[in-house]
């Protein structure tokens, strides 16, 4: 028996709205609403073949962590594209680079990397491979 991938992740946020204006005009993912078991609405944010669920700081959909808070993640997303052009698109929303490009070490081998915070303050590394 194995874990073979991860489908999707978890953030707990302060305001989803905020969040999903965030991940989808800084980092171009798309939001998606969907309906769970019990009938409820909920918002996520799909890239690739991943997708972060977010869950309300308020009020965080069971089962959950055993103390979701925000600001307590620590993301690395890849991407093909320019380290250089990121940290320029990242400014013009008045966005800190905190660092970057950095060489780091992926899950596959070297990286480069530059990091920045989103509106819960998670930390998040974009990464590009060679």
């Amino acid at each position: 028996m194995k874990v073979t991938a991860i489908d999707h992740l978890v953030l707990t946020v302060a305001d989803i709205s905020r969040t999903v204006t965030f991940y989808s005009d800084v980092l171009g993912m798309t939001a998606q609403s969907f309906t769970v078991a019990d009938g409820s609405r909920r918002t996520a944010l799909v890239f690739g073949t991943q997708k972060i669920n977010l869950h309300s700081a308020n009020a965080p959909f069971a089962p959950h962590a055993a103390n979701p808070m925000t600001g307590t993640a620590d993301l690395c997303l890849l991407t093909d594209d320019d380290l250089g052009k990121w940290a320029d698109h990242i400014t013009t929303f008045n966005i800190e680079v905190l660092e970057g490009p950095v060489a780091r070490t992926g899950a596959q081998g070297p990286i480069s990397s530059l990091y920045l915070r989103d509106p819960d303050q998670n930390l998040i590394e974009i990464s590009t491979y060679g």
